[in-house]
């Protein structure tokens, strides 16, 4: 599966089937890339500032609605603080603020980070209702190859949608994460440091870097896991021991283990060391995300632990 071509597409103009890259604009390409850009297909542009927390939220949900047109729309994002004058023409007073542009016209907008529901519907009026992108779909088997323990497709299937799309976040993250699985964490350390700094706080990037990070502990305390093993039959409440045991299981892609280690660390002493179980849990939790049956069960043990 590794080196098969899932993505198809050439480097033509944009236009239905190709997903269009998402750009920046200034003040001096704005006329072009979005005005009259807009003669040929609608356009959407994104208002943003760097110190705009929920600009931040509703950009990759805005970017994901994109993609899933499959080319029917194209974004732009423009940096009010860096382009002030487009702000002001437009008269924006409150951002994020979200215009579509047809035919060199603003035709619909929106203002404030709206639920996920909403910015698909307003790219739907622009774009028509579509389904997944090829890159979409080509993630999401990427993903599901990654969880059935495929590595190798995974990675190939990442590669090929980075070719394609340099910049997505979701496949330089799950590209990371398949490299850690791999055991290759310079390349992974490496590939996350090229992640701006905006989108450090996106879901799967976090995710990335907790799994990374989780690994290079393991690594560093598997060779020590039977000195962990014999301090807790000498004694069952060394919680130092048990911590590194659990970190050590679970950076070896023995997760259960590792989970259940902190459980009980939890159970015996949840205080002991600032909280660090249920800190360690967290981040075990963040590593295998949120649709992983074994983070939704794992929290629902923690969870009652926690009220009991």
């Amino acid at each position: 599966m590794a080196g098969e071509q899932l993505i198809g597409g050439g480097h033509g103009g944009p236009g239905r089937g190709t997903a269009a890259a998402i750009k920046d604009v200034t003040t001096e390409t704005f006329m072009t890339e979005v005005v009259d850009a807009s003669f040929e297909q609608a356009v959407i542009v994104d208002f943003w500032a760097e110190w705009c927390g929920p600009c931040k939220q509703l950009g990759p949900i805005l970017e994901k609605a994109v993609r899933a047109a499959n080319g029917a729309v194209r974004m732009v994002k423009l940096d009010i603080d860096k382009n002030p004058e487009v702000a002001q023409q437009m008269r924006i007073q409150s951002i994020p603020a979200v215009y579509a542009f047809k035919d060199g016209r603003p035709v619909d907008a929106f203002v404030g980070a709206v639920p996920e529901s909403q910015v698909k519907q307003f790219v739907q009026r622009l774009g028509g209702p579509t389904g997944p992108s090829p890159v979409d779909e080509a993630i999401t088997m990427a993903k599901e190859a990654l969880q059935t323990g495929d590595a190798d497709s995974a990675a190939g299937i990442f590669s090929q949608v980075l070719q394609r799309e340099p910049d997505n976040i979701e496949a330089l993250a799950g590209l990371a994460r398949t490299l850690t699985v791999k055991g290759d964490y310079s390349n992974a350390r490496e590939l996350l440091s090229r992640v701006p700094p905006d989108r450090l706080s996106h879901a799967e990037v976090a995710a990335a870097h907790s799994a990374l990070e989780l690994a290079e502990q393991g690594s560093k305390a598997l060779g020590d896991a039977d000195k962990y093993r014999a301090r807790l039959a000498a004694d069952a409440n060394d919680h130092e021991a048990r911590f590194e045991l659990a970190t050590a299981l679970f950076g070896s892609g023995q997760r259960e283990q590792g989970i259940d280690e902190l459980l009980t660390l939890f159970r015996k002493d949840r205080a002991w060391n600032d909280e660090a179980a249920r800190k360690q849990l967290v981040k075990f939790f963040e590593a295998m995300g949120p649709t992983d049956p074994l983070t939704a069960a794992s929290r629902r043990k923690l969870s009652a632990l926690m009220f009991s």
